[in-house]
């Protein structure tokens, strides 16, 4: 059987450059990984309380963090960053002070910045998060998963590909279907291809959605 493995992980170097910058020694690297897990929990946490007033989707792409010695940079790529910023000045502040809190760190500063990406729904953290929505919403998913390619088509990408596995539509035995659009070529490494998975706690059980999108070649 084709092994399958993660287009992000095979890319790097190439098209895909890591999320976390930072350098440590071998015998404190584990520690500076689960902080940045840490980082990347609070922020999506509180974006997931603060956001759910106004739709399903946060919008969060992807959150990169930058390590120097005295300061943590954290920059979040979100599609919606209005539904954030909005109601409260505070926010990213407040943001801030959770995050310090979380870690407590005294002799590091932490600098929390939003970027606004072009077309939210060329990304698949953010359109796994639409389907994710619908699904729990008891749409079909047949339905969910071509309002999420049409929206993908138009963000101008030149392919994309989506899996879901798991009991489908509540049946009693598990299955994956998928669907694709467009071209995804998997083993071009010159291809920038952005993927997530992404699971949703829906009434029957836990479902698994994989977005595999392909931007454009190099």
């Amino acid at each position: 059987m084709g092994q399958k493995i993660n287009p992000l992980g095979f890319r790097l170097g190439t098209t895909q450059s890591h999320h976390s910058l930072w350098f440590a020694q071998p015998k404190n690297y584990s520690e500076g990984l689960q902080e940045d897990q840490k980082i990347r929990d609070c922020i999506k946490n509180y974006v997931q309380k603060n956001m759910r007033i106004s739709s399903g989707v946060e919008g969060i792409a992807h959150i990169k963090i930058q390590k120097r010695i005295d300061l943590i940079q954290v920059i979040i790529y979100m599609g919606f960053p209005k539904l954030l910023i909005e109601g409260k000045p505070r926010r990213i502040e407040e943001l801030q002070t959770n995050v310090q809190k979380k870690l407590n760190c005294v002799n590091r500063k932490i600098n929390i910045a939003i970027t606004r990406i072009s077309n939210p729904y060329g990304n698949p953290n953010i359109l796994a998060e639409f389907i994710a929505g619908q699904l729990k919403n008891r749409v079909s998913f047949r339905k969910a998963m071509k309002k999420a390619i049409e929206l993908t088509e138009q963000a101008s990408t030149k392919g994309v590909q989506i899996q879901i596995a798991g009991r489908i539509d509540g049946k009693e035995i598990a299955r994956v279907e998928w669907i694709r659009e467009g071209r995804v070529p998997l083993q071009t490494i010159r291809a920038k291809i952005d993927y997530c998975s992404y699971t949703v706690r829906t009434i029957y059980g836990v479902l698994g959605i994989k977005i595999w999108i392909f931007v454009n070649e190099e």
